[in-house]
């Protein structure tokens, strides 16, 4: 593969040779619709063509990138982007409509997990299968079965066919025998989040003593802690063209601002047969700026503005911190003086200001208003704004507590 002028996101750590090269990728897919499919359809519905209703979905326009050898490069952006499509292309499943993709080495793709796998063959007949197919010889592949069946944690079940396996089991076996592929360059959809925690943490060991060998290894992945955590570099694709390419925590802050952009001004729940209600609810940081994507321990404030429609007593807000599963978190109310006797149009702020104590993962803000005097809930609970923290305490992790040193002297010490 020629060379090329430098790419200025690439870092001394991934200045290497070329791995992999994408100038000016476009592909589209021909959808149809509204297509009788036979005669009597055709004659019912005279407007319907036979075959020829369709149009043209343009998933990639002119994607353009480079990857160095032993680089561990992410793929990000949502769903329908055109991520997973680009890898498809990478590894020649898809043809391009145009552009070119040159790889320099042997590609192995695990785009899907478990495919190629005989649900009447048992685990030592699938490894043989398919570690043939991934370039071992059947006495290589027959070696390496028990450090395959080891990796994946199923000794006990060697003699049980896959059909009888746990969707979990094929998947752990899947990834095991993938990490025995004699390629140069990985091409990997989403496989980070296999098995259990543990399992999780040695399969993310593996890919990074793929990489120390020299390995190229391109992930396409929604979750944002693993780019930060694994990746040189990361790409995030937005309808089907480069948004944004280089440092991982960059690119993770913009698929979380692109992600939640909808949202962009906070729905303004309850209508107005409300006598009060939140109009308004961001989280800033400590500049005041709007935030959706954030670190642990990081200075933040919840801002809110609160709307009179009838005249109404004291209120208090309470604003709830909870996962997207809906577990709470964290909770924080209002002074009661803070807002007062709030007439019609009439407008009250509260903030409330904190170091994120949360762990990696997305959160949403919940929120409601009550009377002080009556006690009455004026405004039921709201889950209006979303947000995640994308650096800092592991995955899975709800709190995560600052440590502070501290020491003690053992009895006998001096």
């Amino acid at each position: 593969m020629t060379s090329e002028p430098a790419d200025p996101t690439l870092t001394p750590q991934t200045a290497g040779p070329l791995s992999v090269r994408a100038r000016g990728v476009t592909k589209s897919f021909r959808v149809l619709s509204n297509q009788s499919e036979t005669l009597k359809e055709h004659l019912l519905n005279p407007g319907h063509l036979l075959g020829r209703d369709e149009r043209r979905l343009v998933a990639l326009n002119g994607i353009d990138f480079e990857i160095r050898a032993g680089e561990f490069f992410g793929i990000v952006g949502r769903n329908g982007s055109g991520k997973s499509t680009l890898l498809k292309l990478m590894a020649s499943i898809y043809h391009l409509d145009s552009g070119e993709i040159e790889v320099a080495g042997r590609i192995a793709p695990f785009i899907e997990l478990g495919v190629g796998f005989n649900p009447e063959l048992t685990a030592r007949e699938n490894v043989a299968l398919n570690g043939v197919m991934m370039g071992l010889s059947i006495t290589e592949a027959n070696d390496r079965y028990e450090e395959v069946l080891d990796f994946a944690e199923l000794q006990d079940y060697t003699d049980l066919k896959l059909k009888n396996y746990s969707s979990g089991m094929q998947v752990r076996l899947a990834f095991a025998l993938m990490l025995q592929a004699r390629a140069d360059v990985l091409l990997i959809d989403e496989v980070l989040a296999v098995g259990d925690a543990a399992f999780q943490r040695k399969c993310s060991d593996s890919l990074q003593f793929l990489r120390s060998q020299g390995k190229t290894i391109v992930l396409v992945t929604h979750d944002m802690a693993a780019v930060q955590r694994h990746c040189d570099r990361a790409m995030l694709i937005e309808g089907g063209v480069v948004d944004t390419i280089g440092d991982p925590t960059e690119v993770a802050d913009r698929y979380v601002e692109i992600s939640y952009e909808e949202h962009a001004h906070p729905e303004r729940t309850g209508g107005t047969n409300l006598r009060a209600r939140v109009s308004r609810i961001e989280l800033r940081d400590a500049d005041d700026n709007p935030v959706r994507a954030v670190h642990s321990g990081q200075p933040l404030q919840i801002v809110t503005e609160i709307e009179g429609n009838e005249p109404v007593g004291d209120l208090l807000l309470y604003v709830e911190i909870a996962t997207s599963s809906v577990i709470r978190v964290a909770a924080m109310v209002s002074n009661a003086e803070e807002i007062r006797n709030l007439g019609p149009g009439e407008r009250a702020e509260v903030r409330f200001e904190f170091d994120c104590p949360l762990g990696v993962g997305d959160y949403m803000l919940r929120y409601y208003l009550s009377s002080v005097d009556e006690g009455e809930l004026i405004q039921p609970t709201s889950q209006a704004f979303p947000f995640s923290v994308i650096k800092g305490a592991a995955a899975g992790t709800l709190v995560a507590i600052p440590y502070g040193k501290s020491s003690r002297r053992m009895d006998g010490e001096r």
